[in-house]
């Protein structure tokens, strides 16, 4: 982390303000059927969510496996489905194929607007108009770009500072925000991701249902995204590492790490790891090659 970087680090962690702008996806879903096709598609129970609602929720395949994490907004009739850039394309390709098939309509609003992210210790009281997303680290916004600007402004105003790369890399596994491409991905069982909100066990039959909810019903996951954390402090030996597998003390394999930074507030090196069942008591003691490290829940901070 260089000097600058730093500096940000400790305004935010000090109670200050930070913001980091990222491209996102945001699918405008409409149309007399929406609901019917949503729900058939998505894992949570888009029949539930009032006017200005909002809830996560994964498109699984037919197998369970993860196409993308999304965070729906209901608006009147329309629904937003906002998810990250590396998946966008995905999503809208999912619900455009079924606009053909009745009373459904889908736009890609992803151009028209802008995500910022705040982290925020305390509240920020920005003028509208946009929607928010409350986190547990701050806020989210999506903001027209017409508006974008004047939205900056206040937050530079606020005297937030404007988060790095790889600042917003510390940060977001301090949080314990998963990216896709890197701890999430085609090949992750929706279940294992650990965002216990975003399924419904109860709406019926969607895509995917049948995978996710035996697993449900068995008891737990065979892993599970969890946070790892340096038992002695700082790890010098780099064997805490993405793709490090994990080592139980007896010897099996427990698991995979996926992201790592070092927390300056921690004075630990981090990192987010699916960690097999049976260990994913926090606390519990495994090994990275030669370094021991503590599993941990999320998030860290």
């Amino acid at each position: 982390m260089n000097s600058n970087d730093r500096l940000h680090y400790s305004h935010i962690h000090s109670g200050g303000n930070g913001y980091y702008r990222q491209p996102r996806g945001l699918i405008s879903v409409s149309g007399g059927e929406a609901v019917q096709f949503l729900d058939g598609l998505i894992s949570n129970d888009v029949k539930t969510l009032e006017d200005g609602g909002q809830m996560h929720a994964a498109f699984p395949d037919a197998k369970g496996r993860l196409i993308a994490v999304v965070r729906v907004v209901r608006q009147g009739e329309k629904f937003l489905i906002e998810t990250e850039d590396a998946t966008r394309q995905k999503v809208f390709d999912n619900l455009f194929r079924f606009t053909m098939a009745g009373d459904f309509f889908v736009e890609d609003l992803s151009e028209t607007y802008s995500f910022i992210r705040v982290f925020a210790r305390s509240f920020i009281p920005i003028t509208p108009p946009f929607t928010e997303f409350d986190m547990s680290y701050g806020t989210d916004y999506l903001v027209h770009s017409e508006d974008a600007f004047d939205f900056l402004g206040e937050l530079k105003y606020l005297e937030a500072v404007e988060i790095s790369d790889d600042l917003f890399e510390t940060l977001r596994i301090e949080a314990g925000i998963p990216l896709f491409g890197k701890d999430i991905d085609e090949t992750t069982i929706v279940p294992e991701i650990g965002i216990d909100d975003m399924i419904s066990y109860t709406k019926g039959c969607y895509i995917g249902q049948e995978i996710i909810a035996r697993i449900h019903f068995r008891g737990h996951v065979a892993k599970k995204l969890a946070g790892v954390v340096t038992a002695g402090g700082l790890a010098s030996d780099g064997n805490v590492k993405p793709e490090q597998e994990l080592i139980s003390p007896d010897g099996k394999s427990a698991g995979r790490i996926t992201s790592v930074t070092v927390s300056p507030k921690l004075q630990k090196t981090i990192g987010l790891a699916y960690v097999r069942y049976d260990y994913l008591a926090a606390g519990t003691e495994l090994l990275a090659g030669d370094t021991a490290v503590n599993v941990a829940d999320l998030p860290f901070i």
